[in-house]
């Protein structure tokens, strides 16, 4: 039943690659995001968060599309990278690229959650004994929010891991070059005797979140809990 075809190994082992290197890729700048929209005191800062949270809400397909309008050759950033000598556009960077942008959100907002449950009295207390903004935040927010922090990456993770819309437009689907799970699941659903292979590779999929979940409460177990209200 689990006979698997060298494509599906590659495919299984590029889910994994992608789902990682955008999680750890966006980890700081979603930590940052939430320390900014949770501490911060600005103008703007509705249509940050709004913007930050489109992602959320549009279909991934349109956050492809822009993703390839921007990463073209006509677009300004394609310009650049081709300057460069980059490429992006249809390799596994573009896997990775989509996959950050659609799940950054959910990062974000996880984090959020942890951060504005610290008590704002410990900050107070930080700052009133001397400790500088960056000290307070190594001290005291970063350990209060490792949860968050946790469940955040894990959720970016699951996000990453089934990822098909956005991935499928600027990264296409080439088997052995930029088909991951979700994609390769797509073909054989679409191909005459190929509901066991995807059925086999759902399987993978719903092992790999267990383990991604599993993972998570095992670190989440050895973190502080956050301070009480």
């Amino acid at each position: 039943m689990f006979d698997l075809s060298p494509y599906d190994y590659q495919a299984i082992f590029l889910s994994a690659k992608v789902a990682l290197i955008a999680t750890l890729a966006a980890l700081p700048f979603g930590f940052a995001a939430a320390a900014l929209l949770t501490f911060g005191r600005f103008r703007g800062k509705m249509l940050l968060d709004g913007v930050l949270n489109l992602p959320l809400v549009l279909p991934p397909v349109v956050v492809g599309y822009l993703l390839l309008l921007l990463l073209g050759r006509d677009g300004w950033l394609g310009q650049l990278l081709a300057a460069a000598g980059v490429q992006v556009l249809f390799t596994w960077k573009a896997a990775v690229l989509a996959s950050i942008i659609v799940g950054f959100p959910l990062l974000v907002r996880t984090i959020r959650i942890g951060l504005e449950g610290i008590d704002a009295h410990l900050l107070q207390a930080s700052r009133t004994l001397g400790a500088s903004w960056w000290d307070t935040l190594l001290s005291v927010v970063l350990p209060l929010s490792g949860r968050a922090v946790a469940a955040g990456a894990t959720l970016m993770f699951a996000r990453s891991l089934g990822e098909f819309g956005a991935t499928i437009i600027v990264a296409g689907n080439i088997p052995g070059v930029t088909q991951t799970i979700p994609l390769a699941i797509y073909d054989y659903s679409n191909a005459p005797g190929g509901e066991r292979a995807a059925l086999v590779l759902c399987l993978v999929a719903v092992v790999l979140s267990l383990c991604a979940l599993f993972l998570s409460d095992v670190v989440g177990r050895r973190l502080p809990r956050r301070s009480p209200q």
